[in-house]
């Protein structure tokens, strides 16, 4: 049975317990687990609290409120992108940031773009939802965006809202924006130094910010540039944990069509994890199987 999983994943209170992120964290790159990925591949992104050390978060803050980001050209490659010793380039550098990103996105990926949002005290407006992305119908490869909040965010501080899976129902840009509200969104309230990483297809908008503290989000977006298949940490592949993750449900998803997301997600896996059999209450295999066709293939190949 498919469960119904009515989860709100930018609170803590349901995530497992976090990794240890403190000072003595090591300098090793730390890979996802299976089990991590296929949270990722079923929620569309993935939370990471507390994991850039208090000294950056201040430095952060300092570097944002002069509100300079250099430009960069669309495809550059990291080292280019971010110079040696830039924040940036030592952010990416944080081991769990570098092994998440390398576990999802790869080694060695572009930088597609990069942007400061900046929220003001008291600031009357939020965006409307939408993607980051025009219709994106690729079946086996996606971007991935990282968020980071260099400060505490607060709910009152119009934390980035997010719409658990809906990462895989393909729009085209703000076309949800008429949506006000649906079922399980969340809006983020994090400590100093998370980060988020999303799958570019996430439903999600900045909130407005009711506070009177400036608010910053530093987003960059990440191209593969490699094939995405088997790049984490695979060790517990055939764990329970990794199905279960794959076949949740969330609050909006109609009875009906939100049986195509699952059939996605699954299409999904099946190439990250190179597992073309892996299905969820058989739904891929069923409507796949088409024997007078393989049949076909058989006798053509025993004929060549």
């Amino acid at each position: 049975m498919v469960e119904n999983y009515q989860w709100l994943p930018i609170t803590t209170h349901d995530s497992p317990p976090p990794r240890f992120y403190g000072c003595g964290m090591s300098t090793t790159k730390q890979l996802l687990s299976s089990a991590e990925v296929a949270r990722f591949t079923a929620h569309g992104f993935l939370r990471l609290d507390g994991v850039v050390p208090r000294e950056m978060n201040e430095e952060a803050l300092t570097v944002f409120a002069a509100g300079v980001v250099p430009p960069v050209p669309y495809g550059t490659p990291v080292p280019a992108a971010f110079p040696e010793g830039s924040f940036t380039r030592r952010l990416l550098r944080l081991p769990v940031v570098a092994g998440a990103l390398e576990s999802l996105v790869g080694p060695d990926p572009d930088v597609d773009h990069h942007f400061l949002h900046t929220r003001m005290p008291h600031e009357g407006s939020a965006q409307p939802l939408h993607a980051d992305a025009l219709i994106d119908v690729r079946p086996d490869a996606f971007d991935v965006q990282l968020m980071y909040y260099p400060q505490e965010v607060t709910a009152d501080m119009g934390g980035t809202l997010v719409v658990p899976g809906s990462h895989l129902r393909r729009i085209n840009e703000s076309d949800t924006g008429r949506y006000q509200n649906l079922r399980g969104q969340t809006r983020l309230t994090c400590p100093a130094g998370t980060v988020l990483l999303l799958h570019h297809g996430i439903w999600h908008g900045g909130r407005r910010n009711d506070s009177g503290t400036v608010r910053h989000m530093y987003k960059i977006r990440f191209n593969p540039t490699v094939p995405q298949v088997r790049l984490w940490d695979t060790r517990d592949l055939d764990s329970p944990a990794v199905r279960e993750e794959l076949g949740r449900s969330f609050p909006w998803y109609e009875q009906a069509t939100g049986r195509l997301e699952i059939h996605n997600r699954v299409l999904l896996w099946r190439s990250l994890s190179a597992d073309p059999g892996f299905d969820i209450e058989h739904w891929a295999t069923r409507i796949a199987n088409r024997p007078a066709v393989s049949a076909a293939h058989a006798t053509l190949r025993s004929t060549v």
